[in-house]
């Protein structure tokens, strides 16, 4: 049984159509780029798998349960069983770096472990907060408040949120816009091996088509709301992704990561 289930989904936004009608199975342990021009509709899918936005049409189905067709009080439990990763986290900003990593675990705590995590983090949670963020190289800004971090910082606080994560499925929108390269590649890939120990299905939505391609087993590619492309990137030659990109100043004008630059054991097929 697949983790996520699509059928026909279709997103509107008033008279706009975000998403058009979309079949798709994402499995258990599934580490999956979604791609595509700005515009194509990646952060809406995102948010559609998240169960933040209802489909106009279409069925959607997480762990084999009609998510839409369920009251809003089992809805949200579902909801349990992810964790969303905004491009741009809306982080309360004065509130300290460990609180905001910590939040990743408030799904599954009840009211008053919530509260007394977030007030008052114990000294094992305050461990694990500083292990998920030292392995984003930020382990010296766990008292930081947010308000004190850049824009790179801040979406790798996000990922240090998602790592203490309990949820078996992580949805992530251009976790890596505000980083130079290396420090991307990095982060991508302390989180691709989080993922892939646990067990847990990732799906990241990312302008570098190159990391896409070399990094994730399974690519979809998404152009003015309609599925261009599903399937492994060795499918994604140097024409498709033009074609999947044609008119996209915003992506010509993007620095690529060579191939050559990238680890061995990274790449598809060639892990020890």
């Amino acid at each position: 049984m697949p983790r996520l289930a699509l059928e026909s989904l279709r997103l509107d936004a008033g008279s706009k159509c975000l998403i058009q009608p979309l079949s798709l199975n994402i499995h258990a342990g599934e580490q999956i780029a979604l791609i595509g021009p700005s515009g194509a509709g990646k952060t809406s899918l995102l948010h559609a798998l998240a169960l933040a936005m209802a489909p106009s049409a279409g069925q959607l189905t997480l762990d084999g349960q009609d998510a839409w067709a369920l009251p809003h009080r089992q809805r949200h439990r579902l909801r349990r069983q992810l964790m969303l990763a905004p491009q741009h986290p809306p982080f309360p900003p004065r509130q300290r770096v460990a609180t905001t990593v910590l939040a990743g675990l408030l799904p599954g705590a009840g009211l008053g472990g919530s509260l007394r995590m977030l007030f008052s983090p114990s000294a094992a949670q305050a461990h694990l907060a500083h292990e998920a963020l030292a392995a984003l190289e930020l382990g010296d800004r766990l008292w930081s408040r947010v308000d004190q971090l850049s824009g790179g910082e801040r979406q790798r606080v996000a990922l240090a949120r998602l790592l203490v994560s309990q949820a078996p499925l992580w949805l992530v929108d251009e976790p890596l816009s505000a980083l130079d390269p290396q420090r991307a590649q990095r982060s991508l890939s302390v989180l691709q091996q989080a993922a892939r120990s646990r067990g847990h299905t990732l799906v990241c939505s990312l302008h570098q088509v190159e990391l896409a391609r070399h990094l994730f087993p399974r690519v979809i590619a998404l152009r003015d709301g309609r599925l261009f492309y599903d399937g492994p990137p060795q499918g994604l030659d140097e024409e498709a992704i033009a074609a999947l990109y044609a008119g996209d100043e915003a992506h010509a004008a993007r620095p690529l990561v060579s191939a050559h630059s990238l680890p061995a054991h990274s790449v598809p097929g060639t892990q020890c």
